[in-house]
């Protein structure tokens, strides 16, 4: 697994195959964007919410208050996808749990002069993410031909990265080193991004921005707050099941449940 940080976003790259993935867990304070690449997982939580999301799926899970779910592959093949956590603002935190859920034939797709975009959230080429954001983000996938660039503005004032997921990509400026796939490039401030593939083969990296919060952040395994304090209460509200927890004491998956047979 491959991972990114900023001060308000965190973005896992995985691949698993069964019986492996992640079984009944809790969250709080943050969203959860999970993008398959290949494969799928199917998902499911304390409140009867369930479903398979596929290659080209997204799934866009606020957990708020608190949700406790499971997200396991299917249990042949491998599966591969991009997980990014994206912090919610003090005031957002407790709201109640929700989803916005994209099949990939949703998700709006542009195709330009070598280079396709999947407008996962945010606007690209003219074209608007159907995806509601809490705080302003951008969260892109580009496709480069070879010898394809890409010129992505992004908001002044924004923080923002790529992750290569496949074959090699110039940022910056056209003579610069080539930053090659499973590697992350954290951008200054500035009009946006360029990119170009200089290689001899496609190239794939994501592209996610977003306005700073600008707030304390505190992380606890699963759990993203304000404040310490806000920490302990959360690891108590869900040991004894309250304040948005109450099904955490009784709830098990299916997936768990099938296992312990």
């Amino acid at each position: 697994m491959s991972s990114s940080t900023l001060t308000r976003t965190c973005l896992n790259y995985y691949v698993a195959a069964g019986p492996a993935g992640f079984p009944d867990h809790p969250h709080r304070g943050f969203e959860t964007v999970t993008y398959m690449l290949q494969g799928y997982f199917q998902h499911e939580d304390f409140a009867g919410h369930k479903g398979i999301i596929e290659a080209g799926d997204v799934q866009w899970m606020t957990a708020g208050r608190g949700i406790v779910h499971s997200e396991m592959p299917a249990p042949t093949g491998v599966q591969r996808g991009l997980q990014l956590w994206v912090n919610l603002a003090g005031k957002d935190k407790m709201i109640e749990p929700n989803y916005q859920e994209l099949k990939a034939s949703d998700i709006p797709r542009v195709k330009k002069d070598g280079v396709e975009v999947v407008v996962i959230a945010g606007e690209s080429y003219g074209i608007k993410s159907p995806v509601f954001t809490r705080t302003p983000t951008m969260y892109l996938d580009f496709y480069l031909q070879p010898g394809a660039s890409v010129h992505q503005a992004i908001p002044e004032g924004w923080n923002a990265f790529t992750f290569i997921i496949k074959g090699n990509v110039v940022f910056g400026k056209e003579d610069a080193q080539p930053i090659t796939e499973s590697h992350t490039v954290v951008l200054s401030d500035g009009d946006g991004l360029s990119a170009w593939n200089k290689g001899t083969e496609p190239a794939q990296f994501v592209l996610v921005g977003g306005q700073p919060l600008n707030e304390p952040v505190v992380q606890y395994g699963p759990f993203v707050m304000n404040t310490q304090a806000q920490i302990m209460e959360t690891v108590r509200d869900y040991q004894l099941g309250r304040n948005g927890f109450e099904r955490a004491p009784s709830w098990r998956s299916e997936a768990k449940s099938k296992s312990r047979r």
